[in-house]
């Protein structure tokens, strides 16, 4: 069991968040089974995380977190060589409610950073309540981990929101970080020394909007990504009638004129968005519950390729019975010559407000 570190910050003590893309210990997941977010209640989505942790553990050992009630099955359905720890949750995205994990170069230690958590939004536009298991998530894995924690009490923040190249820059959205929900207390200053202090970074890069509003105020992790320091990933799609084309266009416009925190002009690589936006079906089964968003017949999801988890020479990337989907795999396999390339069919994690990227936490070496 770790400890709780106070009086200091990762910068201060000498932290900072590895890239995605440096190696990895382990990759924590969150069992689903909420019925007001998935349908049948998690009876299909719980397939599609068993895919994606299949896939993960051929390069990364992976930690499934189930409930007390869902421990057994949970148990039952994943492969043998994926732990299953029972721990209780809220919901299952791993990538918000875990830590981050932050690395001190020269002594090797690893820490978790435990971010205050609120459903996306708290009273104002949070997601669901209550969200109290959620928020004690991080501190629960970082003792799992047996990690030392940093907690930020009067800072909310969630994973999928940030992406760094390990070198000291960070993406982000204004979308989310400015939204009235997490941190109404706090200018656009204030966010970017806190960002600062907590995982290192010196050169933050805000692109504009991300293509979930309603979800997760625009995380950044469907939106943007660094394959390696220097050089970006952006959604990408030239049919001005794909609903995210203007964020497309935004997005890699940003970039495309954006340097990194050692001075270099980032070289900016396009990722296709699926050519038939993904939507809520009809008789999907989601229950409705009380403070919980609605999920409802039409809704536009947040599909898209780029919202893949990098790991330890591994790519494992969404698909959707599309037609752009090998295409994505293609284009993934171009960017990253030295990685297998992975697909994982993932509608049911998208009707769910998510996808891989989201869904899974690394724990770096």
């Amino acid at each position: 069991m770790g400890k709780r570190i106070t009086g200091s910050t990762p910068r201060e003590d000498g932290f900072r968040m590895p890239g995605e893309f440096e190696p990895q210990k382990r990759v924590w997941m969150i069992w689903p089974e909420r019925p007001d977010v998935w349908r049948a209640h998690g009876k299909y989505a719980q397939k599609a995380y068993r895919d994606v942790a299949a896939a993960v553990s051929r390069f990364t050992p992976v930690t499934m977190l189930a409930s007390p009630e869902e421990f057994a099955h949970a148990r039952e359905m994943l492969p043998q060589n994926i732990r299953v720890e029972c721990v209780m949750n809220d919901d299952a995205w791993s990538r918000d409610t875990g830590p981050t994990f932050v690395k001190n170069d020269r002594t090797g230690e690893v820490r978790a950073v435990d971010w205050k958590f609120n459903a996306y939004g708290g009273d104002y536009d949070g997601l669901y309540k209550p969200w109290d298991n959620d928020d004690a998530l991080a501190g629960k894995i970082a003792d799992l981990a047996g990690k030392d924690s940093y907690r930020t009490e009067d800072f909310v923040l969630e994973g999928g929101s940030i992406h760094t190249d390990g070198e000291g820059t960070l993406l982000t959205t204004e979308m989310c970080l400015l939204s009235p929900g997490r941190n109404p207390h706090m200018t656009k200053e204030e966010i970017e020394e806190k960002l600062r202090e907590y995982l290192g970074v010196h050169q933050i890069i805000w692109i504009k909007d991300g293509i979930d509003p309603e979800e997760t105020n625009g995380h950044v992790d469907d939106v943007a990504c660094f394959a390696r320091p220097g050089e970006a990933i952006c959604i990408w799609t030239e049919d001005p009638e794909n609903p995210f084309y203007g964020v497309c266009q935004s997005a890699y416009k940003t970039l495309s004129e954006s340097y990194d925190a050692k001075g270099r002009k980032l070289k900016v690589h396009k990722l296709i968005m699926p050519k038939v936006p993904v939507r809520i079906g009809k008789d999907f089964g989601i229950d409705s519950a009380e403070g919980s968003l609605p999920r409802e017949e039409g809704d536009l999801c947040a599909a898209s390729y780029l919202n893949f988890l990098i790991t330890n020479g591994g790519i494992i990337c969404p698909q959707y019975g599309d037609e752009y989907d090998e295409l994505a795999l293609d284009q993934l396999r171009r960017i990253f010559p030295e990685y297998t390339v992975i697909g994982v069919m993932s509608r049911e994690i998208v009707y769910g407000g998510g996808n891989i990227h989201c869904i899974t936490q690394q724990e770096p070496l």
